[in-house]
């Protein structure tokens, strides 16, 4: 198959690309990895008239760590995610999740903004942006605004980016002392998109009582389990906590059946995912507290 006809633009600037978007807002889309953008267009299941690359626009692909936060560039790869010392350190959950993200090609040439404003369901940076209370920067040709990740996924496939807005960096804040974290997914085959997912980050007190919370599991939307996590606060962890949280977890979650998967089964499978991800987020916590002990 090949796409419809669509006139290109190569904009060398942040400035140059917003103003091609306010120009030709909603009949225009933006290519950054193209990874799953041109499929979409060569299947013809979306025609925009306009295709605007920002490969050209080098001001959007960077990591750049400070004390309070890790600020990515929208066009930075998913790979330079994965391999990254400091993130690695400082947010391994970051690096966790990108690993899961289909082929090491796809990651080399995929981007962190292009898969935040594709929002596909099962897709793992929306799951660790919203788990790690990320924030969007979007801006517009005369607008700018900071969007939570949690707000930014509004819907399947749809988020709060306007027609003629570009997501330009993602800021993600440090993670608290002594915490772990986890990501699980489960899916038919490496590279396949998740049926389910869970992501979690947990943190200890000088008590080894649990002081901050953090699950999301996958759905139409990342979904995080506020009542789970506000229950797990001040208890001590253990197996039977964990499963008690994964099972409250999935009361009313929504889930859609197809071809791969019921909604049963991957709700059954957002559980036992649950379950793993904070018992194995309980057990980095107390890795981390030994470390700073020492």
């Amino acid at each position: 198959m090949k796409p419809a006809k669509f006139d290109y633009h190569d904009p060398t600037s942040i400035e140059e690309a917003l103003g091609l978007m306010a120009q030709f807002g909603d009949q225009a889309r933006p290519l950054a990895g193209g990874q799953s953008l041109v499929p979409l267009m060569n299947f013809r299941l979306i025609r925009p008239a306009h295709l605007i690359d920002l490969n050209g626009v080098s001001e959007l692909s960077y990591l750049r760590a400070d004390d309070a936060a890790l600020r990515i560039g929208a066009t930075t790869r998913q790979r330079e995610l994965e391999r990254s010392p400091e993130v690695a350190k400082r947010w391994p959950l970051l690096r966790d999740a990108a690993a899961f993200i289909g082929h090491i090609q796809i990651r080399n040439r995929g981007t962190v903004g292009g898969s935040l404003a594709h929002a596909f369901p099962s897709a793992e940076l929306p799951m660790a942006m919203v788990t790690l209370d990320a924030s969007m920067v979007l801006c517009a040709k005369t607008t700018r605004r900071s969007v939570s990740a949690e707000d930014f996924f509004l819907s399947y496939m749809t988020t709060a980016l306007q027609p003629d807005e570009l997501l330009l960096e993602i800021a993600v804040t440090a993670l608290p002392g002594n915490a772990g974290w986890s990501y699980q997914e489960v899916s038919r085959r490496h590279g396949d998109f998740a049926l389910a997912g869970a992501a979690a980050v947990l943190a200890l007190d000088a008590n080894g009582c649990i002081h901050h919370a953090r699950l999301t599991l996958t759905g139409t939307t990342p979904m995080r389990v506020r009542k789970v996590e506000e229950s797990l606060l001040g208890e001590r962890p253990s197996e039977a906590l964990f499963r008690d949280a994964a099972q409250r977890a999935i009361e009313n979650l929504e889930q859609d059946s197809d071809i791969h998967a019921s909604a049963e089964y991957r709700r059954d499978a957002c559980a036992a995912l649950a379950r793993r991800a904070l018992a194995q987020a309980a057990v980095r916590a107390v890795e981390q507290m030994k470390g700073t002990s020492q």
